[in-house]
């Protein structure tokens, strides 16, 4: 590749996860020599499936790491690394541990706004050389929608599905098919030998709009700076305000009942209100995996309202709470967060 003219192939990026992973003494680690080892496992696939397998370009990062070590951080820096390099090729596969795959993935919709190609995020249940690994048949899956110029947008490639990045959830801790996208059709998926997708699911012009990547600084938040607290019955004010009094943080996610649900005590909603009042930014979803919630529809749900508590409507956690943290990296006004929070920016909602 010269320094005028982008390559033809789609570029992988190695971050770790049991994809890459080797028996150590104490159970599977991160391990290197990434790139030998996964050509060996694509070159064990069928000659048909081999033939239809786009070359490609591979970079891996020199620390690997089990995603559940992850941070917002990681969020940025991977982002940061496509963005520089997403221009010199016609697709980006990521490969990535799966227990926080799809955090990563919807992160990267918010910082890659506009995208023009696909940014591909995949893994595997079990290492590439274990027995009956489903490493390279998701490798495989999504290499081959990687070269496919009518997906534009960050997409997960798992379990022979493709789900938006953003919409998508690990639903399974031990099954290859390990990813469910509860409130959005598929985007495609394998049918026979061929990976099919329909691009009528996809983001519209409309929606993309023009690549307008968003890059902000998340280490102020990697550590911290927003909270996922789920309710329970009998949780109290107290409890509560153990959190939303910490200054570190910013924002924060309530996970409520049903459609929109939580108890009517005085106490806790008032400190939900103080906290609106100090500029931290709270947005809520239903504990249901499946449809959403409306905010004031039942009457123990009214003092969301009142408390100035945002509607995530029928987004994933992982969708709700990246978005939280990439609006409050933004230099964005109190009223301007909250607007954009409501709106939808990359399908989310």
């Amino acid at each position: 590749m010269t320094d005028n003219a982008p390559s033809s192939v789609p570029l992988v990026i190695y971050t770790g996860g049991t994809l890459g992973m080797v028996a150590g003494e104490h159970g599977l680690t991160p391990d290197g020599n990434i790139e030998a080892r996964l050509a060996r496992a694509l070159d064990a696939l069928p000659a048909r499936r081999r033939a239809a397998l786009p070359t490609f370009d591979m970079l891996a990062f020199p620390d690997p790491i089990d995603s559940s070590a992850a941070t917002p951080r990681e969020w940025q820096r991977l982002a940061r690394e496509i963005a520089r390099r997403y221009r010199d090729h016609p697709g980006v596969v990521v490969l990535h541990g799966t227990d926080t795959l799809a955090w990563t993935a919807s992160s990267l919709a918010y910082q890659l706004q506009g995208l023009d190609r696909p940014v591909v995020v995949t893994g595997a249940m079990q290492p590439l050389e274990a027995e009956g690994s489903d490493a390279a048949d998701n490798v495989e899956l999504a290499l081959r929608f990687a070269v496919n110029p009518a997906l534009k947008e960050v997409a997960i490639a798992f379990g022979g599905k493709l789900l938006r990045g953003v919409r998508a959830r690990k639903w399974q801790s031990h099954d290859a098919d390990a990813f469910a996208s509860p409130n959005s059709p598929l985007l495609g998926e394998r049918i026979g030998r061929d990976p099919v997708l329909y691009p009528e699911r996809g983001l519209s012009h409309q929606e993309r709009g023009v690549p307008r990547f968003e890059l902000p600084d998340y280490g102020p938040l990697a550590e911290g700076g927003v909270a996922r607290i789920a309710l329970w019955p009998g949780i109290t004010a107290r409890q509560v305000t153990a959190w939303l009094e910490d200054p570190a943080l910013k924002g924060a996610l309530l996970e409520v009942w049903g459609g929109g649900n939580v108890p009517e005590d005085p106490a806790l909603l008032g400190v939900l209100a103080k906290a609106s009042g100090q500029g931290k930014l709270l947005a809520a979803i239903s504990q249901c995996p499946h449809g959403g919630i409306d905010i004031g529809h039942y009457a123990a749900g009214q003092g969301l309202n009142e408390a100035g508590v945002l509607s995530a409507d029928d987004m994933t956690p992982e969708a709700a709470l990246t978005k939280l943290v990439h609006l409050l990296a933004r230099p964005l006004a109190d009223g301007e967060r909250r607007r954009r929070f409501l709106t939808r920016l990359v399908g989310e909602r």
